[in-house]
């Protein structure tokens, strides 16, 4: 397969040499260049020979000397250079089979793209993976690799997956693993399924895979209220969640004393789950799985305290209201403690928003709509601003999971909305209202 070229950036390689929007891309030093893996490893080399082929099917060679990493400049029709690859699962956990009607086309699309693993740290189930796929990853030595593995028991794994190649394709994970590519696992674990013993078996075997297993996150079901037909599952309490710390805490600390690392981690969930503290920054080692939602409260925490060591009260008043999950909601508001009482003439509400739209089960943050928030903050007093936290927003930044938009947010509450990503420095900084707090400790922005 060949792929066409749609633009060639200004002032590029590419663009010093000739080569053309409209023209298709072959080759690069011999290598057929089928999707971005291709030509994000081959085009990689000082010097290039590069084979196109006009509209003609008439072919020309040019080669291109240029910095090392650095692009030829191509764009292509999509990003990947082909059609994304979907899910070729039926897992009893899916979220998305658990998504109401009438939601916007992309949130029902299931993805499971070794590309997108490597590009993007989505997680893949192996599922779909050719054996070409597999020795282009090991050639090129493509890590890290995140997979979705939820058990090591092919039996179990295939009744999960509702795939019967489910159970075999697990020897992709142990052949990536031989072949020395990093690897970044997940769990997504139902009660009464793959808990237990069952996930004994997991840790136990994923541990051994050490050091290409670089870290396991063990994150609980989530069940919205949408789930007729679908496979029973129940959602964990407080004693479950307990029993779950308890492996993967026993395990953390084997494999801490073992290899130096702990590698297995449960999400935060677990912990509010459990009605546990958050562990402290240092327990996460370098927060390898903090999209996964592992150690993310105890990363923000750090970084919070950390800016507020900068920090001196304000000139002027200000009154803003943040907005959160339910699940979140203590923690953060026990953050914002010791700013309030840096800063008395701060007023800085949190209010912890109820999930209508996919069930009260459902309490993170990140899957809050915009209708929700609406109905909920409508006849409330919130100050001069109210803060989004980023986490709520699709990864453009600009509507909610039900397409209400900020713009519309903002007109039905009418009120200043400002976003706030998952960064401690940046959550002080939003509160206060500033760009930044300057390195002598005051804000320019009173």
């Amino acid at each position: 397969m060949s792929v066409k070229i749609m633009a060639v950036d200004k002032d590029s390689p590419g663009e010093q040499v000739g080569i053309l929007s409209g023209e298709t891309l072959v080759s690069i030093n011999g290598n057929e260049i089928n999707d971005i893996l291709d030509y994000r490893f081959y085009e990689t080399c000082e010097n290039l020979t590069v084979i196109l082929k006009d509209e003609n099917n008439e072919k020309r060679s040019i080669k291109i000397r240029k910095g090392e990493y650095e692009t030829i400049g191509l764009e292509f029709e999509t990003y990947l250079m082909d059609k994304q690859h979907s899910c070729r699962n039926k897992c009893v956990f899916c979220f998305i089979d658990q998504n109401p009607k009438g939601m916007r086309n992309s949130l029902y699309f299931k993805d499971d793209d070794s590309r997108l693993s490597f590009l993007f740290g989505n997680y893949i189930t192996l599922t779909n993976m050719s054996n070409h796929d597999v020795e282009r990853i090991i050639k090129m030595h493509i890590s890290p690799i995140n997979i979705s593995v939820h058990t090591t028991n092919p039996e179990l794994r295939v009744k999960m997956m509702g795939n019967r190649f489910a159970g075999e394709s697990l020897s992709i994970l142990y052949r990536l693993a031989e072949a020395g590519i990093k690897i970044n696992t997940q769990l997504v674990i139902c009660k009464s399924i793959n808990d237990g013993d069952e996930l004994i078996r997991s840790l136990t075997d994923l541990g051994k895979l050490y050091p290409a297993v670089q870290s396991i996150a063990a994150v609980p079901v989530g069940l919205t209220k949408f789930r007729d037909g679908l496979y029973p599952l129940e959602s964990f309490d407080k004693s479950s969640a307990e029993d779950t710390l308890k492996i993967l805490e026993k395990f953390g600390d084997k494999f801490l004393s073992q290899y130096g690392k702990r590698i297995c981690y449960a999400a935060d969930e677990f912990y509010l789950k459990a009605k546990r503290p958050i562990p402290p920054a240092e327990f996460y080692g370098d927060f390898d799985q903090l999209e996964n939602g592992v150690g993310l409260m105890a990363n923000l925490k750090q970084e919070f305290e950390l800016a507020l060591e900068d920090f001196e009260p304000l000139k002027g008043k200000r009154h803003v209201t943040l907005i959160t999950g339910t699940s979140p909601y203590k923690f953060i508001n026990n953050l914002l403690d010791e700013l309030r009482i840096k800063c008395n003439n701060l007023v800085c509400n949190v209010i912890p928003i109820i999930n209508n739209f996919f069930g009260e089960t459902i309490n993170v943050t990140g899957l809050i709509t915009g209708k929700d928030i609406i109905e909920q903050l409508k006849d409330k007093n919130l100050g001069d601003e109210l803060i989004v936290p980023a986490v709520m927003l699709r990864r453009e930044g600009d509507i909610f999971l039900d397409d209400v938009s900020l713009d519309d947010l903002s007109k039905a509450l009418n009120i200043k909305i400002s976003v706030s990503p998952n960064d401690g420095y940046e959550l002080l900084n939003t509160i206060l209202g500033c760009d930044g707090v300057v390195e002598t400790g005051s804000c320019n922005c009173w």
